[in-house]
């Protein structure tokens, strides 16, 4: 090759990186999209599981509280209304074990107007932690504390029982578990590949947690009148479920 073809040739090779540059640098995007899997490696799929449910206990919080110039007398009238209190939910069903006193307080009471405080009383507050297990009793209850005394109500939560729970994650793992191997059999039929066994199985859970139920706090016959006809619904809940199965590749 003479030295002018040389350069004719050294002349094209810088034309062709240099469109090839601006071609880069200024050129339409060109996208490419790429899926391997690494001899070896195993193959995994992912399904999601979901079941609706109702709770099943619901916890409500009730208080009795009330003030007076002699600490004797009020704590006499709270331990005699308490005993009414859980009286009445006993009647109704609710055993021992479910009703949980969750705070006893008492508060001296003082004027500061002047230099000098001056007590005039005491304030004494009891709390409670009902459980109740039948539903059907639920708004029974609440109507059944108010009129006993309580006049401090903080408000229901709902819980679903360990028994119903387990089942219910179980129903959502199956379902999950199901789609993710529908999943897996059928992109292993549109690839053309040979799956083996499952070697590896993980999972994450979602859902469950059921907010409370805020109700009125208010005080005697105002309280009572307000709770006079409640209609308590717990609503539903859903719990989720993803599964991940990781397969052989044959």
């Amino acid at each position: 090759m003479d030295r002018q073809n040389s350069f004719n040739f050294i002349g094209v090779v810088a034309v062709f990186f240099i469109f090839l540059f601006v071609f880069a640098k200024f050129g339409p995007a060109i996208n490419f999209s790429t899926i391997t899997q690494t001899k070896g490696e195993p193959f995994i799929v992912s399904g999601e599981g979901k079941v609706t449910v109702t709770p099943d206990i619901a916890k409500l919080n009730v208080g009795i509280q009330e003030s007076g110039a002699s600490l004797k007398t009020v704590q006499n009238l709270v331990n005699t209304k308490s005993k009414n209190l859980t009286d009445a939910v006993k009647k109704l069903g609710v055993g021992e074990k479910d009703i949980k006193t969750v705070s006893y307080n008492v508060y001296p009471q003082y004027d500061y107007q002047s230099r000098v405080p001056n007590l005039t009383g005491y304030q004494v507050s009891t709390d409670y932690e009902i459980t109740v297990r039948d539903f059907d009793k639920v708004n029974d209850i609440i109507v059944a504390t108010t009129s006993a005394g309580a006049n401090v109500v903080g408000g229901i939560s709902f819980e679903i029982a360990d028994p119903t729970k387990k089942q219910k994650l179980q129903d959502a793992r199956d379902l999950a578990v199901k789609e993710a191997k529908e999943k897996a059999e059928g992109l292993a039929k549109s690839a053309g590949i040979t799956l083996g066994k499952i070697v590896n199985i993980s999972e994450n859970q979602n859902g469950g947690n059921i907010r409370p139920l805020a109700l009125p706090v208010s005080g005697g016959g105002d309280l009572q009148k307000s709770m006079a006809q409640p209609d308590i619904q717990p609503g539903t809940t859903e719990i989720d479920v993803v599964v991940s199965l990781s397969y052989e590749v044959r």
